[in-house]
């Protein structure tokens, strides 16, 4: 057994949505304190800074909001709070930024390395555990100078093994959800074992369970010497979000992190690398936006892959990969709406709909447009709003400058028309949609048109980022 003297990493976490705190408690102050001295290093301080009165409570909030992107206040609130109660990953944070690794004395003196699979999960045939794991470290043998081998018995370098709850390494699994695997990060004499918790349901590729793929991607990165990264596209984020294994491309802050320890890929000096992922600033004006919806009294905004959503109880946008939100759902999409009646919402993304009630994919989709009943020509909505009053949708196609009624129930499309036509002092082309408050609310470029549309009446027109409460209307 490979025991003391190593950096544990408890990794990987399911992200999910927490219900927000509207009242910061006692036993909330409790929770943070543990959070802080777990994650962010939060000890008693003494010298000058305790004589400047400033709290060390105070100093790792502000550290903890600054690093999860919220505002930072140095103060327990409700925003802050519903972070601190996601699942995650059990490696402090307070020392991540962008790509990170545990040292140069933490990774392997060796380009050749080996690795043995010690049991199986019952999950899954053994034949796509045996594809899972190689192909998740192919993601960092492509692009470094890195070659691994499979052992079936003795010792290798990387021993890779399912367990529950207490098994044998003293970092004991906590069962169903929460964490998913944990791995130690290379010494001298010591390796970098990987363990994955036998109580999750581990898939080939299915986004109703965890991917073992990138699972297992994730924590040979550990293995290989890499932290964790605060870039939310990484692979070495910590909270998992599923992607589907088949078009996965390893992103660029974890690319730099690798190579960073290993070199570069001398067999392949021209290689495509990917982009690295940049996350939009959401409260940018000149941001166009992707699409906005409403989803059980909440809103959600759109852009490149991310998810930004807002409520009455939360005074900050909260941001997530539109992915780990709705697993299963495309990485980003075109156009969105809800229907309240059905308790569904629907995204478009190129020439298919997406269906999802709540956070769960809908049985048969996703489907093309033309089996949701819409045009053969259609290629794409530009966007979409469903109208409460009437039941009918309006999606806005052709480049956003026409848009044609659509019911859902008869799967028909009733009218077409051009956009200017229907809604005064609109002639942009329209980006996004979404009814809410009683209004409707149509987006076109830095701005956002407010219309009564039962009469097409122009109420308003405001900054697009109005219903984020970014306070620059």
């Amino acid at each position: 057994m490979r025991s003391s003297g190593i950096y544990m990493v408890l990794c990987l976490a399911v992200t999910v949505g927490c219900v927000p705190v509207s009242k910061i408690t006692e036993e909330d102050d409790i929770f943070a304190e543990v959070y802080l001295k777990k994650f962010f290093n939060l000890t008693e301080e003494k010298g000058p800074s305790a004589r400047r009165g400033i709290s060390p409570m105070s100093k790792k909030l502000s550290e903890m909001q600054k690093f999860f992107g919220l505002r930072i206040t140095g103060t327990l609130d409700a925003d802050t709070l519903e972070v601190m109660k996601k699942p995650r990953c059990g490696v402090p944070d307070e020392k991540v930024a962008r790509f990170s690794t545990f040292g140069n004395n933490l990774k392997w003196n060796k380009k050749s390395l080996t690795y043995r699979i010690v049991n199986y999960t019952p999950d899954m045939p053994r034949a796509q555990v045996d594809d899972s794991i190689s192909r998740a470290f192919q993601v960092w043998a492509r692009v470094t100078q890195l070659t691994f081998r499979r052992l079936n018995s003795g010792t290798a370098d990387i021993m890779i093994s399912f367990g529950r709850r207490a098994h044998g390494d003293y970092y004991p699994f906590d069962g169903p959800g929460n964490t998913l695997a944990h791995a130690f990060a290379p010494s001298s004499g010591i390796g970098g074992d990987a363990h994955f918790d036998d109580d999750e349901n581990f898939t080939f590729q299915s986004s109703r369970g965890f991917v073992l793929f990138l699972v297992a991607a994730h924590e040979f990165g550990h293995s290989l010497g890499l932290a964790h990264s605060n870039v939310p596209g990484a692979l070495m984020y910590p909270l998992y979000s599923y992607r589907n294994p088949d078009t996965f491309v390893l992103p660029q802050d974890d690319v730099r992190g690798i190579q960073s320890l290993y070199g570069r890929n001398r067999e392949d000096p021209m290689i495509d690398e990917p982009k690295p992922p940049i996350t939009p600033d959401i409260c940018d004006s000149s941001l166009e936006l992707d699409a906005v919806t409403t989803m059980q009294g909440e809103m959600f905004f759109f852009k490149d892959g991310y998810v930004w959503h807002n409520n009455s109880q939360s005074n900050t946008p909260q941001k997530s990969l539109i992915t780990s939100f709705w697993p299963g759902a495309p990485t980003s999409i075109d156009a969105a709406y809800e229907n309240p009646m059905t308790d569904r919402v629907f995204f478009f993304k190129g020439s298919k709909v997406w269906a999802f009630s709540g956070n769960k994919a809908v049985q048969g989709y996703p489907k093309s447009l033309s089996e949701f009943g819409l045009p053969r020509f259609l290629r794409k909505i530009d966007a979409a709003l469903h109208d409460a009053q009437t039941g009918k949708t309006f999606l806005f196609i052709l480049g956003g400058r026409y848009y044609l009624t659509y019911d859902e129930n008869r799967k028909t499309v009733e009218s077409f028309s051009w956009v200017s036509q229907t809604f005064n002092g609109m002639s942009n082309k329209v980006t996004a949609a979404v009814q809410s408050r009683g209004s409707t609310f149509i987006y076109s470029g830095d701005y956002m048109y407010m219309y009564d549309l039962g009469s097409g009446r122009l109420l308003r027109v405001l900054k697009n980022t109005y219903l984020l409460g970014c306070n620059n209307i």
